[in-house]
Order: C-alpha cells, then structure tokens, then sequence
C-alpha cells in the first residue's frame, strides 16, 4: 500500500501542472493599419459635380481661389471647372485623408452656387452638423401678383433688415433669391429661422416676429 502513495501524488502533480502549460502560450492578436481613404473604396476615384447656374458665373469667377485653396491644400480633393458643361468637378485623391471630404467639398460649392458668401459657406468644411435646407414662398403660401412681391418685401425689411435680424438671433445665414429662400445653420436653428419666416410669408407684422424670436432665443440660452 505504501508503495502506490507517491505514485498517485505524482500523478496528481502531473494533471495539475498540465493546464498551467496551455494558458501560458496565446495566439498572438493580429495587428493591421487603418485603412486610407481609397483604400476604402477599393483604390476607386470618387467624383462630385455641382452646377453652375447663369447668374453664378461671374462670382464663381471672382472667387475662384478663395473656394479652391481650402478644397485642395486642406481637404486633399482635386477640383476643376469644367467650362464646356459649366459644372465644377471633385474627385478624391490618394492623399485624401477621410472619403467624407468630398461630400464636405461638395455641400460647399453648392452651398455657394445658392448664393451664400464663400466666408459663411465654408463653416460647411469646418462643421458637421450644419446643413443648407430650401424651400419657396409658394410651399407656405400661394400668392401671386402684388401679394407676392409683399410677402418677399416683409422677409428682407427695410434695408435688409428683418433678414439680418432673424439671422442674427437664430445664428444662421439667409439668402432670399426671387422666390426661393435657402438657409444655413445648425438643424435647430435652421427650424427657429424658418418658423419666423413662414409666419412673414402669411402676413405677420415684423414687430410680433421680432417678439417671438426674443423668446426663443431666451430659452435656447437658458437650455445651454
């Protein structure tokens, strides 16, 4: 009896050791580099073309380097004007560091075309949460005639000066061509400074306008 002790010690010793061998070694973790821009796409060049209408020509002209230089050294996106087809063209490159760059780029020509001025549009290159949204007076209201030229009279004031003031309160930019209205801003504000409007379209005095916003803008700064 006393010879079959140890070798059951021994065997006890050998089963306990054995899972200590197998929890030391581990596959190592492979380790791969983050991928680049047109490596995402599988090495495919992405474009953008945004058109250029009539009365934007001249001041796309004007303007020219002050929309290319952000795009091109700071972006990484390449872009030309196309003067056959009058559309300005974006393409990544190899370099380019993020594939929403060129969306970026895009939303900031387009935003321009509208007719914003290049110093406001380019917050769409800086920011992310800022979006152009359009619509027409005749989506509020239809009028024709007269009653027409009124409502577009009572949306920019005096001088401009009910448009600033909207502008200023809900920290967006608005632009009022003819018949359309095109804003830019942050998505809450965007909706303050289109209800503004929308109540000028069907007849609001400025003066209660005015009142309103007062009232809005003090509860957005209470909020934050």
């Amino acid at each position: 009896m006393q010879s079959n002790e140890p070798a059951t010690s021994m065997e006890v010793e050998k089963i306990s050791s054995e899972p200590n061998l197998t929890s030391e070694i581990h596959p190592l973790k492979p380790r791969f580099e983050p991928l680049k821009a047109h490596e995402i796409s599988e090495g495919r060049v992405q474009f953008r073309k945004v058109s250029v209408p009539p009365h934007r020509y001249t001041p796309l002209k004007k303007a020219w380097m002050e929309i290319y230089t952000p795009i091109y050294e700071q972006m990484k996106i390449d872009i030309r004007m196309n003067l056959k087809a009058r559309k300005v063209e974006l393409k990544t490159r190899a370099d380019t560091p993020d594939i929403s760059n060129l969306q970026k780029c895009a939303d900031f020509v387009h935003a321009f075309m509208l007719g914003f001025d290049v110093v406001d549009a380019i917050a769409l290159l800086r920011l992310d949460e800022l979006y152009v949204e359009s619509f027409e007076i005749k989506d509020v209201k239809t009028l024709r005639g007269e009653h027409l030229s009124r409502a577009v009279g009572r949306l920019s004031g005096k001088g401009g000066k009910t448009k600033f003031a909207i502008e200023n309160a809900t920290r967006t930019r608005i632009v009022i061509a003819d018949t359309k209205i095109h804003i830019l801003g942050s998505f809450s504000n965007i909706k303050i400074a289109r209800d503004s409007l929308c109540s000028l379209i069907l007849g609001s005095p400025a003066g209660k306008v005015y009142s309103k916003l007062r009232a809005v803008t003090a509860r957005l700064a209470e909020r934050f």
